[in-house]
């Protein structure tokens, strides 16, 4: 594995009897970057990165995560990213502090170290107010907020964020993403799916799918260029219509 790549990906397939969802993508994300994974509902993205975090093994192709192969060590690979879905992140009937606390005991950290962890996240995001209330009695911005820090609490060299802005207001989506780029500054790889076009223009790099393969990769200024198009909303369509 190159030592400034953190995934590496070559000819990735994942079959499901003759339907064949992701079909022999190739790519790799380097340290510290972040790499938008956009694709329409049914391209194959979601699958895709169920492989990469080692909770579903592929059909054939090669892949390595952190330094780790996804055949063979998908255990170690999830000891060493963070992860957050738009689904599930975090326990509603558990508060903001038990939240917190439950998922540093997940991730291997000493008593101490969650303590430490909790505080600094707690001060950061402004939580002291609302530490000890039920996450589920918070606005889906916060709960957001606080599931991306979460995912965090462990140091993990990547973190996959799945459609992590779904639902959430303009402000608070700038808000997340400004959070990102903290993040990626500390040298924290951001592995993001989304399907907002506007959110590609922030990434570093953005890999396009189409009915399972990577159809499009470079930074969102030379896709806009390669397709002569404004926007990276045009870029998609263009791929889309085929």
């Amino acid at each position: 594995m190159n030592n400034n790549n953190v995934i590496e990906v070559e000819n990735l397939t994942k079959m499901f009897g003759d339907f064949t969802a992701v079909n022999a993508i190739s790519f790799e994300v380097k340290k510290g970057e972040i790499f938008g994974f956009l694709g329409a509902n049914g391209a194959g993205k979601t699958t895709a990165m169920k492989m990469l975090i080692g909770i579903s093994n592929p059909t054939s192709g090669n892949a390595m995560v952190a330094g780790f192969d996804v055949f063979t060590h998908a255990e170690d690979i999830k000891k060493n990213i963070g992860y957050m879905s738009q689904k599930f992140a975090l326990y509603d009937d558990l508060t903001v502090k038990e939240n917190i606390t439950f998922f540093g005991g997940i991730y291997g950290l000493s008593r101490a170290r969650i303590r430490e962890k909790a505080k600094e996240l707690i001060d950061e995001l402004g939580l002291q107010d609302v530490a000890n209330q039920l996450v589920g009695s918070l606005p889906l911005g916060w709960k957001q907020k606080i599931s991306f820090s979460v995912a965090l609490l462990h140091d993990p060299k990547i973190v996959f964020l799945d459609e992590p802005t779904g639902g959430v207001d303009p402000i608070t989506r700038r808000q997340f993403w400004e959070m990102i780029y903290k993040a990626a500054n500390t040298g924290t790889t951001i592995f993001v799916t989304t399907h907002y076009m506007d959110e590609a223009e922030y990434c570093d790099r953005v890999s396009i799918m189409v009915n399972g393969k990577i159809e499009a990769l470079d930074t969102p200024k030379k896709l806009k260029a390669q397709f002569k198009v404004e926007n990276m909303n045009d870029v998609f369509l263009k791929l889309a219509r085929g």
